[in-house]
């Protein structure tokens, strides 16, 4: 954990306690060990796991902030990122996790559990779902996503959640650029406006990530998000 600590340092100015980068390594083996029964994750190296899974979900805190403590809504975490390696970092956020598919959702369960991590919820249930309810519905300080969706059709799953004058945040790899021009009428018909966009190079990786930051100033019409699967088949 020591290469991982130091890249933290060097790309994000974290300083990471002893206890944390503990949580980071049993959180670490059990994917391991999960893994082996379960398709949870391809990248099953833990060098790799430290680099792509963990130092990337901690690249959110470029826009958020070294030290957040808002409410946050993980939208298709998989296998908890980048929900749980920012709470593990930053445990004064108030965290959802959604993951529709149920094993996945049972890991983070089991690692929320397993770390003892307080204030996270986990939801096994589709975005548009979550959008809908009134528990969540324009909630949360920032939405996140990585490797959901392209981001016209991810823009509909994340905005329904953000309150006006939260934040929406897309983590993307090389077609990011590409992605936020044909997003831009999704963006605004949803309430929301393009902030930033942030490249990220992360060490030993070759492919350039981008952090689509979309910021939320209208409150998104009452028929959005559409029922399940009619995003991805019909972007707006």
């Amino acid at each position: 954990m020591d290469a991982f600590a130091q890249h933290a340092r060097t790309l994000l100015g974290l300083h990471l306690n002893r206890s944390q980068l503990e949580a980071l390594e049993r959180y670490e083996n059990e994917l391991i060990a999960w893994n082996l029964r379960f398709n949870l994750t391809a990248i099953d190296n833990p060098e790799k796991i430290r680099t792509k899974h963990f130092l990337d979900s901690l690249t959110c805190l470029i826009v958020m902030g070294r030290s957040p403590s808002e409410r946050v809504i993980d939208i298709g975490t998989g296998a908890g990122f980048p929900g749980i390696p920012l709470k593990i970092t930053s445990p004064a956020i108030q965290l959802a996790l959604v993951e529709s598919v149920g094993k996945k959702a049972a890991f983070c369960q089991h690692i929320v559990d397993s770390l003892r991590l307080k204030n996270v919820t986990v939801l096994a249930e589709r975005a548009e779902a979550v959008g809908a309810l009134p528990a969540h519905r324009q909630q949360y300080d920032w939405a996140i996503a990585r490797a959901v969706a392209n981001l016209p059709v991810l823009v509909e799953y994340l905005l329904p959640l953000v309150r006006v004058g939260g934040k929406a945040l897309a983590m993307k790899g090389e077609s990011g650029l590409a992605e936020a021009h044909s997003a831009e009428n999704s963006i605004r018909l949803l309430g929301g406006c393009l902030n930033q966009i942030v490249p990220v190079t992360l060490p030993g990786v070759e492919d350039q990530r981008y952090l689509i930051v979309i910021e939320k100033i209208a409150a998104t019409p009452d028929q959005y998000p559409r029922r399940v699967g009619v995003p991805a088949k019909k972007p707006l």
